[in-house]
């Protein structure tokens, strides 16, 4: 039995995979499992991925019937996943040498069933590296305030979690972006500790990544916001209804984030898009438990959870209009 196995779902990475897996082959903990899937590249992804498997047994190569995004794909190569725990990593990122020797000793010494890994933000651009600053001057937390600490990203998502817990919470298929965050979530709220290693984990950030580009996918975020708090009702948290309240209350949040965002880039959609992005922003207003939100924030303009889209629609379009008057300060001020 391997003691760590690590998830690799590639599709069309050729440029930046080689360095990717050269940081597996060279990790000091030999005892690993490295499960490499790949999403039906349509460029020379395969061939490189063949190569490395030729020659290393630890690497072990699959391949999905269609591409099927990422989630999919990590979840096939979980059902292959021999190692005590199970690690991702993303086919254009890369670990430090020591990264799954150091997070499998903090894993064992102190008796915690997922540890969060050191994240390098490597930026394409210019090649300069920062250091993820973790929002909480603790080193360890329980699963909740984990989870808590997740809802902002004050702690991030790139760890390594027992291979039992991650099976029975697999990565989220809801949508092709953002829904693996709710793996993260959930792999967090059921860890008894949640504890920082000193394991690198080397993100690479791009300025055209699909997170941030301005395309109708970025809304998914609302589908996969619905799939969290559908999984988390499922769980029966009712001795942690706190929970869900703060679930809610972020949900409602980036609702009202996307709505503002979508009223700033309207333009860039087609007529087709805007009445679909406009049909998901009625759908998910109905989903939203007004019970669940403070009533100081149902009392300020522009946040109150209207049942009806067009009432929202229209208290938010003033409110956007008020932001908007207000940030164009007078000449005679802005001197």
């Amino acid at each position: 039995m391997a003691k760590v196995t690590v998830l690799t779902a590639v599709y069309n990475a050729e440029r930046y995979l080689p360095q990717c897996l050269d940081s597996l082959k060279g990790q000091t903990l030999s005892d690993a499992q490295f499960i490499c899937i790949d999403d039906c590249s349509t460029d020379h992804s395969y061939e490189i991925l063949k190569k490395y498997a030729s020659v290393d047994s630890r690497f072990q190569l699959l391949r999905t019937p269609v591409n099927s995004g990422q989630a999919i794909a990590r979840n096939l190569g979980l059902q292959f996943a021999q190692g005590e725990y199970v690690a991702m990593l993303d086919a254009d990122d890369w670990f430090a040498p020591d990264t799954l020797e150091l997070a499998y000793r903090a894993l064992k010494e102190k008796k915690a069933p997922c540890a969060v890994l050191r994240l390098i933000q490597h930026y394409e651009e210019d090649g300069h590296e920062e250091p993820y600053v973790i929002r909480s001057a603790a080193s360890e937390w329980s699963g909740e305030e984990a989870f808590r600490l997740s809802l902002d990203w004050s702690l991030h998502g790139l760890y390594v979690v027992e291979t039992s817990l991650h099976k029975r919470f697999p990565f989220d298929t809801t949508c092709r972006l953002y829904s693996d965050d709710n793996t993260t979530r959930l792999h967090y709220l059921h860890s008894s500790r949640v504890v920082l290693c000193e394991g690198k984990y080397y993100y690479r950030k791009h300025a055209a990544s699909m997170t941030n580009a301005c395309t109708i996918r970025r809304f998914d975020h609302l589908k996969a916001n619905l799939s969290m708090k559908r999984q988390m009702e499922a769980l029966n948290l009712t001795d942690k209804s706190a929970l869900l309240d703060l679930y809610e209350r972020y949900r409602w949040f980036n609702l009202l984030g996307l709505y503002r965002y979508y009223q700033q880039q309207k333009a860039s959609f087609t007529s087709e898009e805007c009445q679909e992005i406009e049909s998901l922003f009625a759908q998910m207003l109905s989903t939203i438990e007004r019970q669940r939100i403070p009533w100081k924030l149902k009392l300020k303009l522009g946040y109150y959870p209207y049942r009806s889209y067009r009432t929202f629609r229209f208290w938010e379009n003033i409110h956007y209009r008020m932001r908007k008057m207000l940030s164009i300060r007078p000449f005679f001020l802005s001197r």
